[in-house]
């Protein structure tokens, strides 16, 4: 059974920044695009970044210029830098891991970010 185990949420003033951190339980961690989500109360779940095998990146257009996905396929693990933090940031944050070759597709528990002065 994989695992993704997400930290480094909590309680931000607006324009802090934040790092996510996301490690999986996974043998070969490179095959495996990674992806960051968000859920905010009463909003449907959104892409927030993704990152390909290969390295390429994607972002929503509400983030960019402001949040940097990585991997670090070592460590097993995929991270999120969030800077200039703004009060609709606030979300419940997952991390997803998933290979289209094998139909995978695999969440984090979440972790909670809030945006609040």
């Amino acid at each position: 059974q994989v695992q993704l185990v997400e930290s480094g949420g909590g309680l931000v003033q607006p324009g802090g920044s934040l790092r996510l951190s996301c490690e999986a339980s996974l043998s070969i961690f490179s095959l495996y695009a990674m992806g960051w989500y968000r859920q905010a109360p009463g909003k449907q779940r959104e892409l927030v970044a993704g990152i390909m095998r290969g390295g390429s990146t994607n972002y929503a257009d509400s983030v960019k210029g402001r949040f940097t996905i990585s991997r670090d396929n070592a460590k097993k693990t995929v991270y999120l830098q969030m800077n200039s933090l703004k009060p609709e940031d606030t979300a419940i944050y997952y991390c997803n891991l998933n290979r289209a070759a094998t139909g995978e597709d695999y969440w984090g528990q979440g972790t909670h970010i809030t945006v609040s002065s």
